[in-house]
């Protein structure tokens, strides 16, 4: 099963992801993961990425596809694929709808995320993450046990995004809603939408991906 999670910044689509793939053998495709380890890969598209950040330029749609293929072809896990930040314009919608039809497989379902814009403000600014396992945090909804100290690995390595206030927000939003909320309609035309409440608790929001994914 392949799906795409929609939703803009803070929508909690990493933490959804995370748990699909724990619960369901899939794998999680983020463009930016990616990107870092195809880098370092010693490839000949690995070269080709590290060419054109090394002189930082933007990756073109064209290679980020050709890093999606390999996955499709490279990995063996029979859960499927949830594709994290990408598509972000309609034009990758295209081409992600080309690759899949090209290996011979579809895309399921895309589930959007609803959030109301001045909660997830709230919700964003207040988050942060361990430094050493990636544990995510928030000031008032999901604080560790221990103040200062990661409830999974121990660190006190807790680190803040310096782009997670009001400002960077708002404008992160707007970018959001003039780019890739287009695809919101363009999939909801070919009958993939599936729209999901994102301000519930984290199990809530499970279930109903669960009852769309059955």
């Amino acid at each position: 099963m392949n799906i795409i999670l929609l939703g803009p910044p803070g929508a909690g689509k990493g933490t959804q992801a995370r748990l699909l793939v724990e619960e369901r053998d899939m794998v999680q495709l983020s463009t930016g993961d990616m990107l870092r380890a195809a880098k370092t890969s010693g490839t000949e598209m690995g070269k080709k990425v590290a060419k054109v950040m090394d002189a930082g330029e933007l990756v073109t749609d064209d290679i980020v596809i050709g890093l999606i293929e390999e996955q499709l072809k490279g990995t063996d896990r029979q859960g499927g694929f949830i594709f994290d930040g990408f598509p972000r314009t309609l034009a990758q919608a295209d081409a992600l709808g080309q690759l899949l039809g090209r290996v011979g497989q579809k895309l399921d379902a895309v589930i959007e995320m609803r959030v109301q814009d001045d909660i997830l403000i709230k919700r964003i600014s207040g988050r942060y993450t361990c430094g050493n396992c990636g544990e995510g945090y928030h000031d008032e909804l999901k604080a560790p046990k221990v103040e200062g100290v990661c409830d999974v690995c121990g660190s006190t390595d807790m680190v803040r995004r310096a782009d997670d206030n009001e400002d960077s927000l708002k404008t992160r939003l707007m970018a959001y809603y003039r780019d890739t909320s287009p695809l919101i309609g363009y999939y909801y035309a070919k009958g993939d939408l599936a729209p999901v409440n994102g301000l519930g608790e984290i199990d809530e929001v499970a279930k109903a991906i669960r009852v769309i994914l059955d």
